[in-house]
């Protein structure tokens, strides 16, 4: 089957060479022609595991091609994804000009009949306007079928080749049998493939990720008040992990949720709610606990200072929103480094994979280390912003000897408290008791 993906993001890249893996030919469409003469050369232009391998063996096949014309790669398409961006508008509702632009040109380019697919996490009613858009510029024959993803960076390819669903929105049976002929090597599993409306399908990736959201926010609001009443937060979330009906995954406390979905889906959704005279009341209180848990750790970090963090030198171990990522959008450590900064701290980083990025976004505000350790040479603290796993068994005698101070602030709970405290570290996490001794 010939696909083309319309948009090379996290999406559209991992869309497309996964369809190629299974032996379609892919054509990704980018309008950024640097980025195309780049992934034609065989660069992968973002960091997520195991991505490269398959990118690269789809394009030795000559099974995986990039191009800036979007009419050549479009050409005798049987399926089109659009995995474009929504950015957020100011109000918070997500912009729809990059899609509706792209199904306006393909409107007037499609020859024969073909299924598009909004892939993009899009609001209510997206695949209708889409729809309208086409049908003003083509009597050709085509199908519109809302697919959204549900990908996971850092899981990503996983996400994808073993998806635990797929989601198809079309109440068109020739859509519906070409999108379940194009997913049945991914599901021979027997893992199921959900047909619906298209409005329910675009509902169902807002409604999955608005609620995870919630879950994550509300067990960060446990863990702070773990603090005030002295209980143990890992405790409390095997305590109600077990329970069937709650499950154990994101139970975990920390730094609030950032990314490229959770936060944008959220205020997406809200927004959504308030056009239609309606108020998300939960999803309105979880952003704000969410923005405020961005910086839980700047007050303790204030604290342990008596208030004077001007001179002082602060490392951080992780940048990236989530580990195995190299993306920053909304991530929890720039909101503490900026407050940290504007106190008067001098902030050294370290993050594996998501440093340029963040050069990109703020300079030379902060120093950047080439290594965990280096990030830690003298520091008066050592701030845990994200969980990379190269993180969780450091060398602490080494640790010891190259900091001036001897605290830690854990937005990750890392590590066993007992156990790092009995290394000679004063050590501050989320939720748990800790020896919160001054300066």
């Amino acid at each position: 089957m010939k696909i083309a993906v319309i948009g090379s993001g996290y999406v559209g890249l991992v869309t497309g060479t996964c369809f190629a893996e299974t032996g379609n030919q892919v054509w990704c469409v980018d309008i950024d022609q640097d980025k195309v003469k780049s992934m034609q050369e065989g660069n992968v232009p973002i960091y997520e595991p195991n991505l490269d391998t398959l990118f690269e063996r789809n394009i030795a096949a000559k099974r995986l091609n990039f191009t800036s014309d979007l009419e050549a790669g479009i050409k005798d398409a049987e399926v089109i994804f659009l995995a474009l961006p929504t950015p957020p508008n100011e109000d918070g509702s997500a912009d729809l000009s990059y899609i509706l632009g792209v199904a306006n040109q393909i409107g007037a380019l499609i020859k024969n009949y073909v299924v598009i697919v909004d892939k993009s996490t899009v609001p209510v009613g997206t695949a209708d306007l889409v729809e309208s858009c086409i049908r003003a510029k083509t009597n050709v024959p085509f199908s519109v079928v809302s697919n959204p993803e549900f990908l996971r960076e850092g899981f990503a390819i996983n996400d994808f080749m073993k998806p635990d669903r797929v989601v198809i929105g079309t109440s068109d049976d020739r859509a519906k049998k070409t999108m379940e002929n194009l997913y049945k090597p991914f599901v021979r599993q027997g893992n199921p493939i959900y047909f619906m409306d298209s409005k329910s399908a675009e509902l169902t990736k807002y409604a999955a990720n608005a609620f995870l959201a919630t879950k994550i926010t509300f067990m960060n609001e446990i863990a702070n008040f773990c603090e005030l009443v002295g209980a143990n937060v890992d405790e409390v979330r095997m305590g109600i992990g077990s329970d069937d009906r709650i499950g154990k995954r994101f139970l975990f406390p920390g730094m609030g949720y950032g990314g490229s979905c959770f936060p944008k889906d959220v205020q997406a959704l809200a927004q959504a709610g308030k056009e239609n005279n309606f108020s998300f009341q939960i999803l309105n209180a979880v952003m704000k606990v969410n923005q405020e848990q961005k910086t839980v750790l700047f007050p303790k970090i204030n604290n342990y200072f008596r208030g004077v963090l001007k001179g002082k030198k602060i490392g951080v171990w992780g940048l990236a929103f989530k580990p195995d990522t190299d993306d920053i959008r909304e991530a929890p450590a720039l909101y503490l480094i900026e407050k940290l900064v504007e106190a008067g701290a001098h902030v050294i980083a370290f993050d594996p994979e998501a440093m340029q990025n963040v050069k990109a976004k703020i300079g030379n505000a902060i120093e950047y280390a080439s290594s965990e350790y280096e990030a830690i040479d003298q520091v008066d603290a050592l701030v845990i912003c994200t969980e990379w796993s190269v993180f969780r068994n450091p060398n602490f005698a080494l640790m010891k000897s190259t900091m001036k101070g001897n605290v830690i602030f854990d937005g990750r709970n890392l590590f066993d408290t007992e156990d790092i405290e009995k290394e000679g570290f004063c050590y501050m996490s989320i939720g748990r008791n800790s020896k919160n001794i001054g300066a």
